[in-house]
């Protein structure tokens, strides 16, 4: 299963900045290679990418003092993992503000010397790390084939229903299962 979250602004490399995080639900491994267009209508409308790839270690199992496991770092709501992804690195956070129903998480980045203030990664770097294609790339491909398909009879091409806008997928590196 994919654990995810929905980080509308993008992961910051500057660590005063707080980023929301909105957990999605769970999905299949599958889903992790997904790129495409979700329909109107449908749960996570609008275009997909794979915006980074890599893995993660959990921080905090690795600490004398804490020695959290990863669901028991979900569960308490203090996610602290070292990313070794292809456009972000170092360490971040995840914390959870709020557990109601609306449950809501700061993505936060550690103070390393991977961190940056200057560095922009969503904007420097929009590219998937699996296509290359950028978002707009991405839409646009989906409107020609489904114009085609129009002028041709049919109703278009159909897009599997996927959750996720822009995804980075980390795989635990310790043992290699995708969390």
């Amino acid at each position: 299963m994919l654990k995810s979250w929905a980080v509308p602004k993008g992961p910051s490399t500057d660590p005063r900045q707080k980023r929301l995080a909105l957990p999605t639900e769970d999905h299949p491994l599958e889903y992790a290679t997904f790129e495409g267009v979700i329909p109107e209508g449908e749960y996570g409308a609008g275009t997909v990418l794979v915006w980074d790839i890599g893995t993660y270690r959990n921080l905090r199992a690795e600490k004398e003092d804490d020695g959290v496991l990863m669901e028991q770092a979900l569960t308490e709501g203090k996610v602290e993992v070292w990313l070794e992804g292809q456009k972000l690195r170092g360490g971040y956070a995840l914390i959870r503000t709020d557990k109601s129903d609306d449950e809501r998480w700061l993505l936060i980045k550690m103070a390393d010397d991977e961190a940056n203030p200057r560095r922009d990664p969503i904007s420097s770097l929009p590219e998937s790390v699996l296509s290359g294609r950028t978002l707009e790339d991405i839409a646009e491909r989906r409107r020609h084939r489904c114009r085609g398909a129009r002028e041709q009879g049919g109703k278009g091409e159909k897009t599997p229903v996927h959750p996720f806008k822009g995804r980075m997928e980390y795989e635990q590196n310790n043992n290699n299962r995708p969390v």
